[in-house]
């Protein structure tokens, strides 16, 4: 029977998928964006609340302000202390997450839609969002483990290349500002409770809502979620700069294999050139053992057991990187093939035969990106927070198939300059 279950729950969300996900977008009363998916497939509710609360808000002198603002969130709100909140969800079967990233933090939580497990649960939502506690005790051991676990980040090589890359792509904006074991050190308590009334705002939210509730439900829920919230406005920062001519960083350590990045700045959500660039991008570094990366860098020279590249599309432009790893005395090598394997892309873009290719696979494995609510509500928070066409996952798969090699190349050569590429190597020769 629970075979028979789990079988009938899989057909049914994947006639879902097939039949389009219908979002419904509405302004609540205190100003906060809310967007509404009905599906009565399962007995579950999804919730995600959105703010522009990243790390690129992170005052100056700060970096970390934002993550640790959104790890402590949860950790006692109301009258609740954390043991409390981690009894009662547990106690209706609920589930709360979520985290921030460089433009947005993140307050999730899955929970039974019967109103006695409901409830309860949007209520501990409600005041984690609201009325956070900051304990000074949780605050000071939050700070502790972020500042011991960057320590231990700090050692890893992939870890190093990482920061180095975004501080080199983006020297002067905040989305290349660094968390350090200093700027962790100096927060303090006021400052998350400051963090959180600037930007834990209504007119700053997004709520997403997936799942077995009828709109006036979700309408009544949406608001309350935010309704005891300041106003506030929404947050914005300026883009950063035009890039510079690349720049090449070489960092030691003691490492046996060399950590490789190499990109730039290339595109912000909604770009028209999403599409051009994602099925492109299938060819060139995105396809696994089918791109052009790997099989002139690994198979043809063994230069490196993986390679792989991708465009990460932020509020403003986000980077397109190559990454691999390989021996410390073949960096200079692999660097050369593989730029030289970009360059080749822009110039001549795919085959027919890798655009058909690209096509179908992106195609094809789209209804898995659809095929459960916490996929649906991941697509649609993003949906949201970017502010992207309403039916932007009913033409995916038809703006994907309508991309040409020549569209390929064309949005390659807008969106990525080799002079202006940035290399990062951690532990060459």
């Amino acid at each position: 029977m629970k075979k028979l279950l789990t079988a009938t729950c899989a057909i049914l969300l994947t006639q879902s998928v097939l039949a389009g996900v219908k979002i419904e977008h509405w302004i609540s009363p205190s100003g906060a964006r809310v967007y509404f998916v009905e599906s009565r497939v399962l007995p579950i509710l999804d919730v995600q609340v959105d703010f522009a609360a990243g790390s690129m808000f992170d005052p100056a002198g700060k970096s970390g302000l934002a993550a640790l603002t959104r790890s402590t969130l949860d950790l006692g709100a109301g009258n609740r202390d954390e043991s409390a909140i981690a009894e009662q969800l547990a106690d209706v079967g609920a589930n709360l997450g979520g985290g921030a990233d460089t433009d947005r933090a993140s307050v999730a939580l899955r929970t039974l839609s019967a109103r006695d497990k409901r409830d309860p649960a949007l209520d501990i939502l409600r005041n984690v969002i609201q009325r956070p506690k900051f304990a000074a005790a949780v605050v000071e051991r939050e700070q502790g483990r972020t500042i011991s676990a960057l320590k231990d980040a700090m050692t890893r090589p992939e870890a190093i290349a990482g920061k180095a890359f975004w501080a080199a792509l983006y020297p002067a904006h905040p989305y290349g500002q660094q968390a350090t074991p200093e700027s962790l050190s100096a927060l303090s308590r006021d400052d998350l409770q400051a963090f959180h009334a600037r930007y834990y705002t209504a007119n700053n939210a997004n709520i997403t809502l997936v799942g077995d509730l009828s709109r006036s439900e979700a309408e009544k829920i949406a608001e309350s979620l935010v309704a005891h919230l300041a106003v506030g406005e929404p947050a914005a920062l300026p883009p950063p700069p035009a890039t510079a001519p690349g720049a090449t960083v070489k960092l030691a350590h003691p490492a046996s294999q060399a950590h490789i990045s190499i990109g730039m700045a290339a595109i912000e959500r909604g770009d028209p050139d999403f599409f051009p660039l994602t099925v492109g991008n299938y060819t060139l570094g995105g396809g696994g053992f089918v791109s052009r990366l790997m099989k002139e860098v690994r198979d043809k020279r063994g230069y490196a057991y993986s390679v792989y590249s991708y465009f990460a599309p932020l509020r403003h432009n986000g980077p397109f990187q190559i990454g691999l790893q390989t021996k410390r005395s073949q960096a200079a090598e692999a660097i050369k093939l593989a730029r030289d394997v970009l360059d080749g892309f822009i110039k001549e873009g795919p085959s027919e035969e890798e655009l058909a290719a690209a096509k179908a696979n992106l195609t094809g494995s789209f209804p898995l990106r659809l095929d459960s609510n916490a996929k649906i509500l991941a697509n649609v928070s993003l949906i949201g927070f970017y502010s992207l066409p309403l039916d932007y996952l009913d033409h995916y798969q038809a703006k994907v198939q309508a991309v040409s090699a020549e569209d390929v190349k064309q949005a390659f050569a807008r969106h990525l300059r080799p002079a202006e590429l940035i290399t990062v190597t951690v532990a060459a020769d």
